[in-house]
């Protein structure tokens, strides 16, 4: 079972809060699926850090993926084997918030990501 609560960071808030603005997309779920997205895609593992979810954004499991939870938690068990890891619910779910925070981090950083035409060229080319 995936996750059930989708908790950020305070960084990963505040982040998401300029994308929003960037984008002028209004839903966080929706950014952190384009962020989910584009750390899959990059073909590197994600640092192993310890993450704080100390930020008062949170949804649930449903809310973040909508009709995709099935296919985005295989996708990231998916890495997990991939990567070498073991598939476990629990190792999928810290794989899983670390593609997250560090597909934040990588829209934030990519000055493609200024628009909503600028995030579908960015999946486009990746």
């Amino acid at each position: 079972m995936p996750l059930e609560h989708v908790r950020l960071s305070q960084t990963a808030r505040d982040q998401l809060v300029t994308l929003k603005r960037r984008t002028k997309i209004e839903h966080w779920n929706v950014l952190c699926r384009w962020a989910l997205c584009r750390s899959l895609a990059e073909t590197t593992v994600p640092p192993a850090i310890k993450l704080v979810t100390d930020s008062s954004v949170e949804m649930t499991w449903r809310v973040f993926a909508g009709a995709h939870g099935d296919t985005l938690w295989a996708l990231t068990r998916y890495r997990c084997y991939r990567d070498g890891l073991p598939t476990d619910e629990e190792t999928v779910a810290n794989y899983f918030r670390l593609h997250l925070h560090r597909g934040i981090g990588y829209l934030i950083g990519d000055t493609r990501s200024s628009d909503i035409g600028g995030l579908v060229k960015l999946a486009l080319t990746e």
